[in-house]
């Protein structure tokens, strides 16, 4: 048989020096017995009875028999010890995850405290409403931290959500929790800076994909970022990255709405009203009317494949049993 990866290569060793011991003693146990009975009565004329062609056909099948039993029980030996090894077989699967990306991007300045909890809900709404998406998770204020990468594992998604939505209910610290790492720049709420961060944190940038930003912010910027919305937006739009936009201040300034909408429609995107009424459905049909793109990572399965060992034990087993009893043993 081929070469076989196992599980327990110690058992098999056991198997085989349990095998070597048992018929090293039998040739022992056989040598005394042959011994003693040498020195037994004498019995008239054995030699000729000895010497009879059908008795010596006699004792050659029964020693080829007892022979044969041995060596078949000590191969079973063998083979069980394979068996109790665990027989391994390597396989390369190429598991298919056909998904989108999305990367919920949180605007956590002090002038979103109010309304952060509930986009922080709406998120978890939206979670409710995917099913295999990779959902990842960037906040901002002055400089962005990555919460979670994307990520299928939606307990994990839903639970670091949860935890961030919880530190907005009572915070006492000079630097509430989530807002650590988010003020290492200059200015506040620098929403084109926290939009290319959040753009840069899609991977397998070399596959197609369909990839989407839920960007919730009242873009209201205090200070000079690296890049404005608008740079950011073009920047999401030529990877291919459409923006959605949640605007908790919808009807109440104008121009800064229509620069949010204008940002979030230069990538193909939307903007909405944080409280508009069909606002989460709205984003889910937006991001499924993607094609989903196979994102495939070979990787390398081991299994129990004991089938054709035990068969094989079985065998031997019952090949020894039958020329045991051929020989009334």
């Amino acid at each position: 048989m081929a070469l076989i990866d196992l599980a327990n290569p110690w058992a098999l060793l056991a198997a085989a020096l349990l095998a070597a011991a048992a018929i090293a003693g039998g040739i022992l146990l056989g040598r005394r017995a042959l011994r003693r009975s040498g020195a037994g009565a004498p019995v008239s004329r054995a030699e000729r009875l000895r010497e009879l062609p059908s008795v010596r056909r006699a004792v050659r099948r029964r020693a080829a028999a007892i022979a044969g039993a041995v060596a078949l029980l000590a191969g079973s030996t063998v083979i069980a010890g394979v068996v109790a090894a665990r027989p391994m077989a390597a396989q390369t699967i190429q598991p298919v995850d056909t998904s989108r990306d999305i990367m919920l991007c949180l605007d956590v300045s002090g002038s979103m405290s109010e309304v952060d909890k509930e986009v922080l809900s709406v998120f978890l709404e939206l979670l409710e409403g995917f099913e295999g998406e990779r959902i990842g998770l960037t906040i901002f204020n002055s400089s962005a931290v990555q919460i979670f990468p994307l990520t299928d594992d939606y307990t994990f998604v839903r639970e670091n959500i949860q935890s961030i939505r919880a530190a907005f209910d009572d915070y006492v610290a000079e630097v509430p929790e989530h807002w650590v790492g988010t003020l290492n720049g200059t200015g506040s709420s620098l929403i084109g800076d926290g939009l290319a961060s959040c753009a840069l944190r899609f991977d397998h940038l070399d596959e197609e994909r369909s990839r989407s930003i839920v960007l919730a912010t009242d873009n209201e910027a205090f200070g000079a970022g690296i890049v404005s919305i608008d740079e950011a937006a073009q920047y999401a739009a030529e990877r291919g990255i459409r923006v959605f936009a949640l605007n908790p201040v919808e009807g109440k300034d104008d121009e800064i709405s229509a620069e949010l909408t204008a940002a979030a429609e230069t990538t193909g995107g939307y903007a909405y009203a944080l409280r508009g009424a069909t606002t989460v459905a709205d984003i889910i049909d937006e991001v499924q009317e993607e094609q989903a793109t196979a994102l495939a990572e070979p990787r390398i399965v081991h299994r129990d494949v004991p089938d054709v060992w035990i068969a094989v034990l079985l065998a031997l087993v019952l090949s020894a049993v039958a020329l045991l009893w051929r020989v009334r043993l």
